[in-house]
């Protein structure tokens, strides 16, 4: 099995400025690449977990989306950083109804564990939010930091 960290994207990648979707208004947090490349040099896979309800609120699409990730893995790559895969949730329980993947609910961290066989125990987590937090708690990862 891997260990892996579990990124939040607003609030610890970048600078949290309400439904980011656009190049322009993306700004990585200071020490981002550095936290992320010592992860990758101790053997860590790097996976990014993030809410997305600005999809559901109608304010931006997945393909914005879309564009912005593929963006901001190609500014990780530059730096010799690779994030393994990035799981968001399109979904807002107003406006799409519950979900299994909605932070602090585990369906993304959960599924990253059954596609790359995951060690969730030796993992470790950052998040901004409680929420964050939780989701991390609830898929049994003991080493959760709030930044």
């Amino acid at each position: 099995m891997r260990k892996a960290i579990f990124l939040d994207r607003d609030g610890v990648i970048n600078v949290d400025k309400n439904y980011v979707y656009r190049i322009s208004d993306f700004e990585f947090r200071v020490s981002i690449f550095e936290v992320c490349k010592k992860y990758q040099d101790e053997g860590y896979l790097i996976f990014v977990i993030t809410n997305q309800a600005g999809i559901a609120r109608g304010y931006y699409t997945e393909n914005d989306f879309n564009l912005l990730t593929d963006w901001m893995l190609s500014q990780f790559e530059e730096r010799g950083v690779y994030i393994t895969k990035v799981y968001f949730c399109p979904h807002h329980p107003e406006f799409t109804g519950e979900c299994s993947c909605r932070k602090p609910n585990p369906g993304m961290i959960l599924k990253a564990q059954e596609e790359f066989n995951l060690d969730l125990e030796e993992s470790v987590l950052f998040g901004d939010k409680e929420s964050d937090l939780q989701a991390g708690r609830n898929a049994g990862i003991k080493t959760l930091y709030m930044i």
